[in-house]
C-alpha cells in the first residue's frame, strides 16, 4: 500500500515556532558508553513538527488532546490545492467546489510548493487560513482542517482563526508536509499522542490512497 508520511523527523534542528522551546534530544544511557542498554530522553513544545491542536489551546476551559475524538482524526479526507494565494479565504474555498460532504480538508498551499516545511529555518510569510474562512468551514461542517505549516492561522493574527475553529469543535492539524502530496481524497490518519490535559500534541499523520467518484468521497463518515 503506497502510504504517504507527513510528518518530518523530530530532531534538535528541526525550526520551531519562534519563542517555544527548540527539541532536545539527550541520551541517559548509552551502548557505545558501555551500559546495558539504551535511553533516550526528549523534550519540547507539544507544538513541534506535526502536531494537533485541542481546543485548550485558545478556548478557556476547553478539552485538552486526550479528549480528542478518534473518528475525528481517522478517515477520508479531501487534499485540496489552492495554488499561490497568499491567504486562503472564504472566497478561495467557495470557488474550489469542494466534495460533497467533505469532513477532512487538508489544505495544500504556496508553503509545499516553497518546500516551507523541509526548510532548516521558521518562515513567518507562510499562507494560513483566514477566520472568514475558518467560519466557512464551520458552516460547511468540516471536522478536521490540517495545514501544511506550523499554524492555520496567520503568523500575525492567530487568535481569531484558532478560535472559530476550536470553539466550534473542528480539530486543527498543523505542520503537514504535503510537498508530495497531489490533490484529491485519500485516509487520512492522524494519531496524537493522548498527553492529559494539555493544549495540543504532537502527531503521526500519514495519507493513503481513496477512491473517488463523481465528486463524492467515499466512506465519508
Amino acid at each position: 500500500m503506497n502510504m504517504i508520511d507527513l510528518s518530518p523527523r523530530i530532531t534538535p534542528e528541526l525550526p520551531v515556532w519562534p519563542g517555544d522551546p527548540a527539541v532536545r534530544l539527550t541520551h541517559p544511557a548509552s551502548l557505545a558508553r558501555g551500559d546495558a542498554f539504551a535511553l533516550t530522553e526528549l523534550a519540547l513544545s507539544v507544538h513541534t513538527g506535526t502536531h494537533v491542536d485541542a481546543p485548550a489551546h485558545y478556548v478557556p476551559g476547553g478539552a485538552g488532546a486526550d479528549a480528542l475524538p478518534l473518528s475525528a482524526l481517522v478517515g477520508p479526507a479531501w487534499v485540496l490545492d489552492v495554488g499561490d494565494v497568499p491567504l486562503i479565504t472564504a472566497q478561495v474555498l467557495a470557488a474550489a467546489a469542494l466534495p460533497l460532504q467533505t469532513e477532512r480538508l487538508l489544505l495544500r498551499t504556496g508553503n509545499s510548493h516553497r518546500k516551507l516545511m523541509r526548510s532548516a529555518q521558521f518562515h513567518t510569510d507562510f499562507v494560513a487560513l483566514s477566520a472568514e474562512a475558518a467560519t466557512w468551514l464551520v458552516a460547511r461542517g468540516v471536522r478536521l482542517v490540517g495545514i501544511d505549516y506550523y499554524s492555520i492561522a496567520p503568523y500575525d493574527a492567530l487568535a481569531p482563526t484558532h478560535e472559530i475553529l476550536l470553539r466550534s469543535g473542528v480539530i486543527v492539524v498543523e505542520g503537514l508536509d504535503m510537498t508530495e502530496v497531489k490533490p484529491g481524497p485519500y485516509t487520512f490518519i492522524c494519531l496524537p499522542l493522548k498527553l492529559a490535559d494539555a493544549d495540543g500534541a504532537p502527531a503521526r499523520a500519514i495519507l493513503l490512497p481513496n477512491l473517488g467518484r463523481n465528486g463524492i468521497i467515499l466512506g465519508t463518515s
